[in-house]
């Protein structure tokens, strides 16, 4: 196989690709580690590290098949700020970047973000209750945890075809589905990440911006 054949693609990407940028640009910080939680087949990371080229991105992905398309990626566009993909499942109780020798390989810049696209609704809730855990460890107070997908709002689907999407889901997996956005921000408010913005996404989805707030004495 060569280094081309092991890059996948992801039609939804080139689709959401740049309304995401756009939100991105205006709520990551500008410097540090942007940790990518689920990049399936990267090309998300090369799109958003090409024009975010003050920032380290750090693909993760549990998939080793998903993880080599992510390294062909960036391979392919020669990415000069893109971390090897890392093996992370947020259901974990330790994630790896809190190794101290990953913390050594990643010279010492500190994770900024985390940036979750598509993920809660295609995995069990025990990964939304992971990546909340896990992102009140690994942030600092400031740091920034960004959500893109389909939600529920007051327990209610927000279009048809977001109600059609989460009978698919359940039918494929009954612990898949549609999250209600209240019951994610609650999982974040308990784990010390407070909401900080939302904003309204091209085919019915949302981008939701957390802050990492400071430990309560």
């Amino acid at each position: 196989m060569t280094l081309q054949d092991a890059r996948q693609y992801a039609p939804a990407t080139e689709r959401n690709r740049e309304p995401i940028l756009e939100v991105l640009s205006q709520v990551l910080p500008e410097s540090g580690t942007i940790l990518e939680i689920a990049s399936g087949t990267g090309e998300h990371a090369v799109f958003f590290s090409s024009r975010l080229r003050d920032c380290m991105w750090l693909p993760t992905d549990t998939n080793p098949q998903l993880r080599a398309s992510i390294i062909a990626w960036t391979e392919h566009f020669e990415c000069k700020n893109v971390y090897p993909p890392l093996e992370l499942d947020v259901r974990e109780p330790v994630w790896p970047v809190e190794n101290s020798a990953l913390i050594d390989w990643l010279n010492a810049s500190s994770i900024t973000a985390i940036v979750n696209i598509n993920m809660i609704h295609i995995s069990p809730w025990s990964a939304c209750l992971g990546l909340m855990t896990g992102a009140s460890r690994i942030l600092q107070a400031g740091g920034i945890l960004y959500l893109y997908g389909p939600f529920k709002q007051g327990g209610e689907h927000t279009s048809p075809s977001n109600a059609a999407f989460d009978k698919s889901l359940r039918a494929q997996n009954p612990e898949w589905g549609v999250r209600d956005l209240d019951d994610v921000v609650a999982v974040a408010s308990a784990h010390n990440l407070t909401l900080k913005q939302i904003y309204k996404m091209p085919a019915n989805n949302l981008s939701v911006v957390f802050q990492r707030s400071a430990n309560l004495e």
